[in-house]
């Protein structure tokens, strides 16, 4: 018998199980991973951005997790030896109407506790000679970092404190009963007295599992990356992102200057025919079918089908990609945007077609289960671990 068992081995799960472990010493905390080892989907195939909560609404789990996680990425990086950079993040408006979005954001920036700059097509020239804008705000506390390296370092220090991990384990069924959790796997049975279960892409499938109705389902969208050449490593000092449109809900194409000092463009957004689909031949029957049988996701496709329809276009289209990029950066080249492993997201579609915004947690009297959660989750994903740990322990003094 297991005190606590934790199925995923991304940064949430482990950001869970090391603070888990860390809160009960003398206890016996198990993770369970599919995957050959942690990190192997949305936790691994990320921009890598430490973000400063600039877009999300004031008073949500988004804001107030994002603002805590960027503090405390830096401090666990520093902590474990994990290399990160601090090197700002710049949006930049290119237009009249964009100028007049970013000023929606400037105030948000103020209502979420940022520090921040307001730049001048001049100021902005003088900071990055290569990118072209009327105007930009200057958030300083944004970075960059390897996220699976920091999953990797959470791990270890699960590992460190006693905790063991089984990595190549399916979860393939689960049972809630009076004193304890029966957790079916790939190779055996298992079980717990309380189960954490922070599954990413099959969160509304683990979350049904137990016998629940999640009240959503998991939209898989695929993130398409290019990398640019070695000669532009140095073509952008700061991280680039250009003002959202906010009737969208994504945050568009922008230049990253990764960890290791190259430079990747994107992402894009556009449906993927597969939960884990990170190529665009990769197709699921089961999950393609889930999607256009669910009312919620069908609604989400037919409000943004313009944009969609022009999402999967430049998703083939490579020139269309480019002119998103050389609104802000005219230097890139069709031959510049070389191929980079593409990401998944999983977003939460409510019955009613919404997408889920912000956090989202499903509990039962001996589960806790993540729902939702989308970026920033890496960023925050040390004061989700920490909120989880506050929620196990609450069903504990029950």
């Amino acid at each position: 018998m297991w005190d606590f068992i934790i199925i995923g081995g991304g940064i949430l799960g482990m950001s869970t199980a090391m603070q888990l472990q860390q809160t009960y010493p003398d206890k016996r905390l198990l993770v369970l991973e599919k995957e050959s080892g942690p990190a192997q989907h949305q936790s691994g195939h990320n921009s890598g951005v430490i973000h400063a909560g600039v877009y999300y609404t004031p008073g949500s789990l988004k804001a107030r997790f994002c603002l805590e996680g960027n503090r405390a990425t830096r401090a666990f990086c520093d902590q474990h030896g994990v290399d990160y950079s601090i090197c700002g993040k710049l949006l930049v408006a290119t237009d009249a109407l964009e100028i007049q979005r970013m000023q929606a954001l400037w105030e948000r920036t103020a209502a979420n506790g940022l520090e921040r700059e307001w730049l001048s097509a001049e100021a902005l020239k003088e900071r990055e000679p290569n990118i072209r804008g009327e105007a930009a705000i200057y958030v300083p506390s944004s970075g960059i970092v390897d996220y699976a390296q920091v999953t990797r370092a959470m791990a270890a220090e699960f590992e460190r404190l006693g905790g063991k991990i089984r990595y190549g384990v399916e979860v393939k069924g689960l049972v809630e009963r009076r004193a304890e959790v029966v957790v079916t796997t790939s190779s055996d049975t298992l079980s717990s007295r309380y189960l954490v279960t922070c599954a990413g892409l099959m969160a509304d499938r683990v979350i049904r599992m137990l016998g629940q109705k999640p009240g959503f389902t998991i939209c898989p969208f695929r993130g398409e990356y290019y990398l640019l050449p070695e000669q532009h490593n140095h073509i952008v000092n700061h991280l680039i992102y250009p003002i959202p449109d906010p009737g969208m809900p994504f945050l568009g194409v922008h230049l990253t200057r990764m960890i290791d000092g190259r430079v990747t463009v994107g992402p894009n957004a556009v449906l993927a025919l597969k939960r884990e689909g990170y190529r665009k031949q990769d197709m699921s029957l089961r999950d393609i079918g889930q999607m256009l049988s669910h009312p919620g996701i069908l609604k989400v496709l037919g409000k943004h089908l313009k944009p969609g329809i022009g999402e999967m276009k430049n998703s083939f289209y490579k020139r269309g990609y480019l002119e998103l990029v050389r609104k802000y950066c005219p230097d890139i080249n069709i031959d510049d945007l070389q191929p980079y492993p593409a990401g998944v997201r999983a977003q939460a579609v409510s019955r009613d077609g919404k997408l889920v915004d912000d956090f989202l947690f499903v509990n039962t009297r001996r589960t806790v289960n993540v729902g939702n959660a989308p970026s920033p989750a890496a960023t925050s994903a040390l004061p989700i671990g920490a909120h989880i740990t506050q929620q196990v322990v609450a069903l504990l003094s029950h």
